[in-house]
């Protein structure tokens, strides 16, 4: 990969790489960084990545750099949780979905947002996360089913 390609990579691929980050990281300070150094290390291994791999290279970065973040915050312990504000009488649509998916764990997070948000195949899917296809398939049918419980319970019909 060349400069050319790189930067045509960059052009391409930031919005949605942020997109997916934020999604992963429920932060976008945090899905900054996340994009930032996934480009930086497809611009460590430009030599190793493929012109035609570099989208599922940096997904496959930025999904295991989210997962480092996630571990990392888990591992530090606030002393007092800021309280979310939510009103039953008229939920938005978007943050009654922001709420669901932070029912599930990471991983599960992460394969619902590429197969349903992205639009990976599940091939794609299980290169960028280092599954088998087999367990894309059965994650993702337990994180939707989890979802599914989730939105059709009472509290959260819209």
């Amino acid at each position: 990969m060349d400069v050319r390609a790189y930067n045509i990579c960059v052009q391409e691929w930031s919005d949605a790489l942020f997109r997916f980050a934020c999604k992963c990281t429920g932060n976008a300070d945090d899905a900054h960084d996340v994009v930032q150094n996934s480009f930086e290390v497809l611009w460590q291994k430009k030599s190793e990545v493929m012109d035609g791999k570099a989208k599922a290279f940096l997904f496959q970065v930025a999904y295991r750099q989210s997962v480092d973040n996630y571990r990392r915050k888990s591992r530090i312990s606030y002393t007092e949780a800021p309280e979310e504000s939510y009103t039953h009488s008229n939920p938005d649509l978007k943050r009654v979905l922001e709420r669901a998916l932070a029912q599930l764990d990471d991983q599960a997070r992460a394969l619902v947002l590429l197969k349903d948000y992205e639009g990976y195949r599940y091939e794609e899917i299980a290169q960028i996360t280092a599954l088998s296809e087999s367990q894309v398939k059965v994650y993702l049918h337990r994180a939707r089913k989890t979802l599914k419980e989730y939105l059709v319970s009472v509290e959260h019909v819209i």
